[in-house]
């Protein structure tokens, strides 16, 4: 019942952090697009550090440690197949685009940011990519 019971959380927080990383460079385009219009952007840079400080930054906390947690505890994960390597491999992945987030985040806020609106519109999509590969590997188990 543990086991479940933390696995619950962890979705849960996944969900959250995922939201967080599907809104952020969302965010990102519209201050871009914006940056003209001073009071827009004001509004935005805040909306943009509490989304990634107040949401993004917990909600991925609690999905890394309920994950580890979670493997801890079934550790056999590991020899039902390669498809537990993958899926660390795209969460990897989706932990260092998090990360980047951040940078993108520090100089927008700072105005030192030249990325276009184009731009964050494609780096909009790469959380969902990921997403795409973490659950078939999680669900299908292809090998």
């Amino acid at each position: 019942m543990l086991y479940l019971s933390i696995k619950a959380f962890h979705i849960m927080s996944l969900i959250s952090w995922m939201a967080a990383m599907f809104y952020l460079p969302r965010l990102f385009v519209y201050h871009a697009e914006n940056r003209e219009n001073k009071g827009f952007v004001e509004v935005i840079k805040v909306m943009e550090k509490k989304l990634y400080n107040y949401i993004g930054v917990p909600a991925f906390w609690a999905t890394l440690i309920s994950g580890v947690v979670l493997i801890w505890m079934n550790p056999g994960v590991f020899t039902s197949g390669g498809w537990m390597h993958a899926k660390l491999t795209f969460v990897a992945l989706l932990i260092g685009y998090f990360f980047h987030n951040k940078k993108h985040l520090n100089q927008l806020q700072e105005d030192r940011c030249e990325k276009s609106g184009k731009y964050f519109r494609f780096y909009n999509e790469v959380p969902t990519i990921l997403m795409i590969f973490i659950v078939v590997f999680v669900v299908v188990k292809p090998f």
